[in-house]
């Protein structure tokens, strides 16, 4: 085997003008891709330097907006990007010490949810 890493998550949407707002204004990502082809619209977004991006489906795409569950984002600064994120708006839990590390979570505007870890 040679797979060295996630190359793309799906992100499911109702609105990708509302999460690419979220997801480029409150989490900092950069687009990548912001096409259409065809009648589907392709936004793909990622932290900055990243080698795995996201792309912002919609239901027409066969997906169901707010079910992601489970998907760890790695900081350098739990504390700080936490504050960040509550300042912006965003509903922030934690951090929070666990045996594994410190983390927090919070959801996009779809109820998709993800944990914040800091670095180990």
């Amino acid at each position: 085997m040679t797979i060295t890493h996630a190359r793309l998550v799906t992100v499911p949407v109702t609105d990708q003008d509302r999460a690419k707002d979220f997801y480029v204004g409150k989490l900092g990502f950069e687009v990548l891709i912001d096409t259409k082809a065809g009648p589907v619209r392709w936004i793909q977004v990622a932290p900055k330097g990243a080698k795995t991006s996201f792309t912002l489906a919609t239901a027409e795409q066969g997906f169901t907006p707010g079910s992601v569950r489970g998907t760890i984002l790695e900081t350098s600064d739990l504390d700080g990007d936490c504050a960040t994120l509550a300042k912006a708006g965003v509903v922030v839990d934690g951090p929070k010490d666990y045996p594994w590390g410190r983390q927090a979570t919070f959801a996009d505007p779809d109820g998709n949810r993800f944990s914040l870890a800091g670095t180990p």
